[in-house]
């Protein structure tokens, strides 16, 4: 599958995929819906309703993760099975509604990709999560080893 072609779920094998992230228990809990999914790229939406802190503002881990189900959605799509080594999250302005996830991945040495998430409600940024991910199957390509 080409890394600009959106999945649209019609691909049994990306599909299936993308049903798994969204059928998740904790996807489910929080209400993350997929909107748009392809190698490299994730659109995830989450309504803040049932997810505010005591200051009546969306919760910073709610925030996280919509943020964290974007990465790892960008990181997975093509099926290469990718696991978060690094993320971190940095929160910039409060949010009481409706919030959509955008995860790109900015670079790639074929073990390690880094993704960058913004969040934004209603256009305005949120958050800005920068995750590095690991290729959990390439220690096993190219005589290459994975230390643990």
């Amino acid at each position: 599958m080409p890394s600009d072609t959106p999945v649209d779920g019609t691909d049994s094998g990306t599909g299936s995929f993308i049903a798994a992230f969204d059928d998740s228990e904790f996807a489910r809990l929080l209400g993350m819906k997929i909107v748009e999914a392809r190698d490299g790229y994730a659109n995830v939406v989450m309504d803040c309703t049932g997810k505010m802190n005591p200051h009546a503002v969306a919760h910073g881990g709610a925030i996280f993760a919509l943020a964290d189900q974007a990465f790892g959605i960008a990181a997975n799509c093509a099926g290469t099975a990718r696991v978060a080594v690094s993320v971190h999250i940095q929160y910039i302005a409060p949010a009481t509604g409706p919030l959509t996830a955008v995860a790109e991945r900015v670079a790639d040495n074929g073990m390690y990709s880094t993704f960058r998430v913004m969040v934004y409600e209603s256009g305005r940024a949120i958050a800005e999560f920068d995750g590095v991910a690991l290729d959990v199957g390439a220690g096993t390509r190219d005589n290459r080893v994975i230390d643990s």
